[in-house]
């Protein structure tokens, strides 16, 4: 089964990438949120740099999901992880 890696938050307070991770990453992005998770060089920069990609009250993490999946990040508090995308109706 071919799979996808994404990055995600898994401590309270959000995703955010250190200065070093940003400098590693070498975009241009004003928001760490304007970053694809599953951006090959974010991952790559993660697995890189480990715990010192992280930003203050941050821990990312590097989760691998099946390619064919509709997937999103669920984010509670700044704490995520990757679901499968379903309808939903209210």
């Amino acid at each position: 089964m071919e799979t996808r890696k994404v990055v995600i938050n898994t401590c309270w307070g959000g995703f955010g990438l250190s200065d070093k991770a940003r400098t590693a990453l070498g975009a241009g992005y004003e928001f760490d949120w304007e970053i694809a998770r599953d951006d090959p060089k974010l991952v790559e920069v993660v697995e890189k740099l480990g715990a010192e990609a992280n930003r203050r009250h941050a821990h990312l993490k590097v989760v691998e999901i099946p390619k064919d999946v509709v997937w999103f990040i669920h984010d509670y508090d700044g704490k995520e992880h990757v679901a499968e995308q379903h309808r939903t109706w209210l």
